[in-house]
């Protein structure tokens, strides 16, 4: 059951983010949407299950505050994803100093800074689940994308790490790739695209699994991707 439970989702926003706010919020649970503005999307049934915070996850002082906020309101987390990152585009030659390292910071060591946090509230009470959002530069970096592999793969080794470390602890790591691109106008049955609900569903499988069967890493794909 998870019904008030408490999830907190980093990266509320349009197409995936706000389908992981509204398929947390339908399953009963208190839900902390988490913006760079802040403010909450979800305007249906479950309004009142779902609380806006603005926060930088690049900056671990207002990741721990917003932790510490979220636990005061709403309850320590049960269930934390973090679904921050960046799309960028460019020719190694092309990449500057400050994009590559920005991308770094908000696709990567952000992640890191949500899921510390995460942990260090679940450890005190032995259980949890803390979920990564991936993407096929995850496993497989492609010419002109270098600043959108690089920290995807760093936060594919993040959540490897933290599932060895954490799980015997009690603490459900997992990172989920999605092999796709995704229909942010919602389609769920799409042969060519991953549709947001579709994939919030999964997410939400993986919190629901029991102990004796986790999943430490999924990949999602549209019927008609090739892989």
């Amino acid at each position: 059951m998870t019904e008030n439970q408490v999830a907190i989702v980093v990266g509320a926003g349009p197409g995936l983010g706000d389908a992981l706010v509204h398929r947390f919020a339908a399953a009963g649970m208190k839900v902390a949407a988490v913006s760079r503005r802040g403010g909450s999307r979800e305007t249906g049934e479950y309004r009142d299950r779902v609380r806006g915070y603005a926060t930088d996850a690049t900056v671990g002082e207002q990741v721990a505050a917003l932790f510490a906020k979220v636990g005061a309101d709403l309850g320590p987390p049960d269930l934390v994803v973090f679904n921050v990152g960046t799309w960028d585009r460019a020719g190694i030659l092309d990449i500057s100093d400050a994009l590559f390292e920005q991308a770094w910071r908000t696709g990567c060591f952000s992640g890191f800074l949500v899921g510390r946090a995460a942990a260090a509230s679940m450890l005190q009470r032995g259980r949890g689940t803390i979920i990564f959002t991936g993407a096929t530069a995850s496993v497989r970096g492609s010419a002109g994308f270098a600043a959108f592999a690089v920290p995807k793969f760093g936060l594919r080794a993040l959540a490897q790490s933290m599932a060895r470390e954490l799980g015997p602890k009690g603490i459900h790591v997992a990172h989920v790739i999605l092999d796709g691109m995704i229909d942010n106008e919602g389609a769920a049955d799409s042969e060519t695209s991953l549709g947001p609900s579709a994939i919030a569903e999964a997410y939400y499988d993986l919190h629901r699994q029991q102990r004796s069967a986790w999943a430490q890493e999924i990949d999602l794909r549209p019927a008609g991707e090739k892989f």
